[in-house]
């Protein structure tokens, strides 16, 4: 396998890596620094069935097309359009998202193109955020996504590790000052970004207006970031149309983040300083030195009460998605979990964390009595004072413990569920249709006349009461209309005795 000469210096090694647990390890070429997490992430952009993978070459057949096209439509010699992609990737700037990897010509790009560029990566000890190097990096990433995707009529051009890059700041995820860094930042991607499309639109005619947005609030945010921001808006409001109308957003994340190295996706904090070795993050580090503090110092803050490390909260979390909502679209708010190798993709959770609601004492409800399939069943449920449903009681006759007890605590898990905040609809949906002993037609629900199982008829009758939904009957129903224990569906997978229990009595002798 060659290696173009534009790797040429760029130190690369072979290791072996899979791109999860269950897979087989192939060979993955990459940079030497680059970790385990980046070969997992380049061994699942490989094609199906190959035996070996290479970032350069995988790399060069994006950044190929997108640069001969560029030249084609006079946006940009091939050569240096080549050059800067290329540079964006071995710095580990930014990558497009994992289906223009797997597909550049377009085949599986269906859904809208993404690009992400890794905030901390344009951090300079020296000069803090470049700026005008991230500029310059969004209308790239504009310009390649509508040359590999011309058809698509958005783009999404995004960021990750804010947390990273307000970390190399010296500033706290939940201060003021870190939500007009991410402001600045935003609006100043979005602008560009909308510039680039622009001149696509001049290159190729479609005129798009692109959504109003306001003047970006930027507050306490460094004086030369602000200006470069407020540029951007300026040029970008002041643009007769683009070639999109949409390019700016964060999106969520794939391989792409895993390849650059972020430590958290978009916008979202770190809710933790410590990584799954036991070791302080990249962002720890980088807030420590921030602030002038060695680890020994750290710890001793820490131990006399002090929060040289503090982690954000859900709150501060939801601050930032408020302030950044009315520039680009972003993400309700995630917290972040851990793939191997140390990298960190999204999990969508609750801004805080779900408390139960107590039933009151006195409270109103219902009391179904039915047979189905011939087995008798109480339904009973709860409600809060405005009427929503807040507890179920499933009471069962002629049935074995073990299946009475298994029922009860199903019923209690579900008003755990209830009480939490779980709405009845995704109970509905998940159990209805549920197959097993007893089923058949239902007596004593006018709204319900067949069941497939116990559970089924529960949430059909739910969904009737107290969602209004009368569901569709079910198909294929064994009769169940069985009136003998001999007879009736075990509840259990178990074998009925041969013998009926008049014939076991008369075996029995009285001995004296």
């Amino acid at each position: 396998m060659k290696t173009s000469k534009a790797w040429a210096g760029i130190r690369l090694t072979w290791v072996e890596a899979a791109p999860d647990p269950d897979s087989a390890a192939i060979p993955v070429l990459l940079p030497t620094a680059w970790g385990e997490g980046a070969a997992a992430a380049l061994a699942a952009l490989a094609p199906a069935g190959a035996r070996r993978v290479s970032l350069p070459e995988r790399a060069d057949r994006w950044i190929g097309l997108a640069a001969r096209r560029a030249a084609a439509a006079g946006l940009a010699p091939e050569a240096g359009f080549a050059a800067g992609l290329r540079a964006m990737i071995i710095c580990r700037r930014g990558a497009p998202g994992a289906d223009l990897w797997r597909a550049p010509e377009g085949s599986l790009g269906e859904g809208m193109p993404r690009f992400v560029l890794n905030l901390p990566a344009f951090h300079d000890p020296e000069m803090g955020f470049d700026h005008a190097a991230f500029a310059e990096a969004a209308e790239t990433a504009a310009l390649t996504l509508a040359l590999l995707r011309p058809h698509a009529p958005r783009v999404a051009v995004g960021f990750a590790d804010l947390d990273g890059l307000l970390a190399l700041l010296g500033l706290d995820y939940a201060s003021l000052a870190a939500r007009d860094v991410a402001v600045a930042i935003a609006a100043l991607l979005r602008g560009r970004a909308e510039c680039a499309s622009a001149r696509l639109s001049d290159a190729a005619g479609p005129q798009i207006l692109p959504d109003v947005w306001t003047p970006p609030a930027l507050g306490s945010a460094p004086a030369t970031l602000a200006a470069a921001a407020t540029e951007a808006f300026h040029a970008a409001a002041g643009l007769p149309g683009c070639a999109h109308d949409l390019v700016a957003a964060l999106t969520p994340a794939d391989e792409a983040e895993s390849l650059l190295g972020v430590e958290t996706t978009g916008y979202a904090p770190a809710f933790t300083r410590v990584t799954p070795q036991g070791g302080l993050t990249r962002a720890a580090r980088g807030l420590l030195v921030a602030r002038g503090l060695s680890v020994e110092a750290a710890l001793a803050a820490q131990l006399t009460g002090e929060t040289p490390l503090a982690v954000a909260s859900p709150a501060a979390q939801m601050a930032m998605f408020t302030a950044l909502a009315p520039i680009l679209p972003v993400p309700a708010p995630v917290a972040p979990w851990r793939r191997g190798g140390g990298a960190v993709a999204a999990a969508p959770v609750s801004p805080q964390p779900a408390t139960a609601v107590d039933l009151p004492r006195r409270r109103s409800g219902t009391m179904q009595k039915v047979t189905v399939g011939g087995h008798r069943l109480y339904l009973q449920t709860a409600e809060y004072a405005d009427g929503r449903l807040g507890e179920i009681a499933i009471t069962l006759q002629r049935e074995t413990p073990a299946y009475r007890a298994l029922m009860e605590a199903f019923a209690t898990a579900v008003s755990i569920g209830l009480q939490h905040g779980v709405p009845l609809e995704p109970f509905v949906d998940a159990f209805v249709g549920s197959r097993f002993g007893a089923a058949g037609p239902v007596e004593g629900d006018a709204a319900v006349h067949a069941a497939t199982s116990i559970i089924d008829y529960v949430f059909r009758h739910l969904a009737h009461a107290e969602l209004g939904q009368t569901l569709p009957e079910p198909e294929d129903v064994a009769p169940g209309q069985a009136h003998s224990a001999r007879d009736a569906e075990p509840t259990l997978p178990l074998d009925w005795p041969e013998e009926t229990p008049e014939a076991r009595r008369r075996r029995i002798r009285l001995v004296a």
